[in-house]
């Protein structure tokens, strides 16, 4: 067979050095490529992670056993000896940015998965990783430089759950300073000056928020592949949220950075909430800020575990006495007599015609249930998305009197569960510990002077504008007393809860076009179901859920995405912004994490991953 020169730069010559050119045949497996250029370098080091990169075609060759005529590689192939472990500067939710070794060969949920091993965060599906929004910096801001913590030296124990040592994992007490940046990555860092909460990216509508979701990596492609290069910056972040087997003892960080995740959200106004929400979530920022500040020593040792944390946020509180319940139609407000049975709920005119036959009977079995509660202006709602053949209905209770009970009921019908269920008092409690939060303290006035806190670095720009700071302090402070006993862990799960009860949490948004419609609309992505949003006045037009769905696939030539629920109803759309590929594995990324569950392995099914998510693209 005839020979012929292959040309193979190698990255560890320089970028100066000339490519070194070996003599070839096509029958040459790629493993003897890469062995006779390492013996032209003359270098004496570790070649094991190198690999050969495919310039004109993007991609890797790591089949080493392959011949080149199979690769399909000739003469004119531009090849790149080069590491596939390369250092990455990685933002982290609470904003500090580390340096380490990620791969650049594999695919990204892989890459992912390896991070988070080295961060000590356990689920590693549930995040990935996205360009960092840019921000055009002013002159002053060019002198800044930003503090990056090097992990490129830290090694990594082969042990599926991390062994740990004085509170940490072990690969981090190999020297004081990585000891130092582990407590940074699972202590919560001090609240933002306003200076700097000013200056950060902040959606001012739906439409920037369909924005921010065109930025993630592609899962199933590498690193190279997408055009990322060693020491580029990338943020890694919570996609999915569904937040599986939190444990406090194992999850100091993961607990951590998804705090961070969330207060941003909420500084940031990612998420709706309401007034009253907002001075909980200041104080609870407050409170977590103090703690970190006091108890940074005994942090990581103090972790209790998840089930007394949560025993412990069960508060008790009296209900209240029994009266009479609305089911408000949105902008339609009527009075009814309801009824709870198993798992409907059944309403009537009155209460003499309670006997009968009831106007309508509602099976909350799949429903969704979120409170939409001020306590200040006396509104107890409860708002239920209730399964229907063409989509969801959404539906909003008003209570006068039993809010938690009635809440709790909901919650428990949705799940399938009736009141007998021993779970029913827990429910109930949680909910009536939530409330009780919200509920005034105004008469202890002491502890409220002898507090003194910058409240514009715990509320969002929206409460700063509207509010003077001493007018801020005092509801803050109020909301403080109910949250001053809990301990760091408490609060921390406490914010958590509060965040993931908000009406909108967990909705990823997307421009696209409807098949059949000339205008462009909004798709949200929840955890368990979409959602069709009319741009203009922005009301829910239509819900779907994932457990109605009946098959769904992807026209990758006209990039459209095609859903067939029950009782054949179908839909399509094309994406306006976003490129289609994330849209598809936002969906499937769901769907794969509804089939985790504590009676099966916790090893992590990739290639399942792969193929709810990866389209056409998995081999």
């Amino acid at each position: 067979m005839a020979a012929w020169d292959l040309s193979v730069t190698v990255e560890d010559l320089g970028p100066d050095a000339p490519p070194i050119v070996i003599s070839v045949t096509s029958d040459l497996h790629i493993g003897r490529v890469i062995l006779d250029v390492v013996q032209k370098t003359q270098l004496q080091r570790d070649w094991s992670d190198h690999a050969l990169w495919w310039e004109q075609k993007q991609q890797w060759l790591l089949r080493t056993a392959w011949t080149l005529e199979k690769c399909g590689i000739h003469a004119d192939a531009k090849l790149v000896l080069t590491p596939q472990h390369k250092p990455l500067q990685l933002g982290l939710p609470n904003g500090v940015t580390v340096r380490l070794c990620a791969c650049f060969s594999r695919a990204v949920f892989h890459t992912v998965v390896e991070i988070c091993k080295v961060l000590n965060i356990r689920h590693p599906e549930e995040l990935s990783l996205l360009r960092p929004v840019e921000v055009k910096k002013k002159k002053k801001d060019k002198d800044h430089v930003q503090n990056i913590y090097d992990l490129t030296d830290v090694s990594l124990t082969s042990d599926s759950i991390p062994c740990l040592y004085n509170g940490m994992p072990v690969h981090f007490t190999d020297s004081p300073k990585a000891e130092d940046i582990y407590k940074m990555l699972s202590m919560c860092q001090p609240s933002p000056s306003p200076e700097a909460l000013a200056k950060m990216y902040r959606p001012a509508s739906i439409v920037d928020k369909t924005h921010i979701h065109t930025r993630w990596l592609d899962s199933s492609r590498t690193l190279m592949q997408q055009g990322v290069q060693q020491d580029d910056t990338l943020w890694l972040r919570f996609k999915y949220n569904t937040f599986y087997d939190l444990e406090p003892k194992y999850d100091a960080v993961r607990l951590t950075q998804l705090y961070e995740q969330a207060r941003w959200a909420i500084l940031l106004e990612d998420i709706d909430c309401t007034e009253e929400e907002m001075m909980l979530f200041g104080a609870l920022q407050y409170h977590i800020s103090k703690l970190a500040q006091s108890e940074s020593q005994n942090r990581v040792s103090g972790i209790e575990d998840l089930d007394c944390a949560l025993q412990s946020l069960e508060l008790k509180l009296e209900g209240d006495k029994s009266g009479t319940t609305d089911m408000i139609v949105p902008k339609c407000y009527k009075q009814y007599w309801f009824k709870f049975k198993d798992t409907s709920i059944s309403y009537y005119k009155n209460q003499e015609e309670r006997f009968g036959e009831p106007i309508q009977q509602l099976n909350l079995k799949g429903s969704d249930v979120s409170p939409d509660v001020n306590v200040a202006g006396q509104k107890f709602c409860i708002k239920l998305l209730i399964p229907a053949p063409e989509g969801m209905n959404e539906l909003y209770l008003r209570c006068e009197d039993q809010y938690s009970q009635w809440m709790a009921a909901c919650r428990l019908g949705s799940k399938g569960l009736t009141l007998a269920d021993s779970s029913f008092q827990r429910e109930k409690k949680s909910i009536q510990s939530f409330l009780s939060m919200q509920r005034s303290n105004s008469g202890d006035q002491s502890a409220q002077t002898s507090e003194n806190i910058n409240t514009f670095s715990l509320l969002s720009p929206r409460y700063q504008k509207k509010y003077k700071a001493k007018q801020l302090t005092p509801r803050i402070l109020d909301s403080y007393q109910n949250v001053a006993r809990l301990s760091m862990t408490e609060a921390i799960l406490k914010f958590l809860q509060i965040w993931q009860a908000l009406p909108d949490f967990g909705i990823s948004y997307f421009m696209v076009r409807f098949k059949g419609s000339r205008k462009d609309e909004v798709l949200g992505i929840a955890n368990n179901r979409l959602i069709r949003i009319d741009l203009g006045v922005g009301d829910v037009v239509k819900t779907w859920r994932y457990s109605n769905m009946r098959q769904w696939n992807v026209n990758w030539d006209i990039r459209q995405v095609a859903i067939e629920f029950d009782g054949n109803i179908n839909m399509a759309f094309g994406c306006v912004t976003a490129d289609c590929k994330i849209v598809h594995e936002y969906i499937g990324g769901y769907i794969f994490m509804s089939t985790r569950g504590r009676d099966r392995s916790d090893t992590l099914n990739e290639e399942l991953f792969h193929k709810l998510t990866g389209g056409h693209e998995v081999l």
